[in-house]
């Protein structure tokens, strides 16, 4: 290792110091993580009694627009279950109960993209023990940004990243 490398790799680590891991890397820090080595994420296949699965509405610089199977990065000392249940808080305002070993393991290599390009994917089933929060429901219209939705067949614009789920979404 170089000088300047020891030196780059000091820096990180003191910064790192200084970071909540709960609270989750800085932007810039997370990219450049995110470019050096692939992210591991939990998704939530959401069903209920009719079949139905709730996906929710992104809209971002790296995946377009499109709905998603909700989902989260794990952060560094968080157990799997416990990023499932902050997932189902934050994007659905609701409570699940969820299997315990994932349904599907899935990898994705994006070719061309640097940050965010590699992820390890673990989708588990789950089904709602309290209802999502209305209020980000999406009803009409385009959709905004973080609206939820049941849905009885695969929307055609499920996010490309998230096509392998597509027989899991109906």
């Amino acid at each position: 290792m170089n000088d300047a490398t020891r030196g780059m790799a000091a820096s990180i680590r003191e910064l790192a110091g200084e970071i909540d891991p709960e609270s989750g890397l800085p932007e810039e820090l997370f990219l450049l993580v995110s470019s050096i080595t692939p992210l591991i994420n939990v998704d939530l296949l959401v069903r209920d009694e009719c079949g139905r699965t709730l996906l929710t509405w992104r809209s971002d610089r790296f995946h377009g627009p499109g709905w998603h199977v909700p989902g989260g990065i794990i952060r560094y000392k968080e157990t799997m279950a416990d990023r499932i249940c902050r997932v189902a808080d934050r994007e659905l305002g609701a409570m699940i109960k969820f299997d315990e070993s994932p349904i599907l393991i899935y990898e994705s290599i994006i070719p061309g993209r640097r940050e965010r390009g590699h992820f390890i994917s673990l989708l588990y089933r789950c089904s709602l023990t309290s209802d999502p929060d209305l209020g980000r429901r999406h009803s009409d219209g385009v959709p905004l940004p973080g609206q939820w939705r049941w849905h009885d067949r695969c929307p055609d614009n499920l996010i490309q990243e998230q096509q392998a789920y597509a027989p899991f979404v109906g």
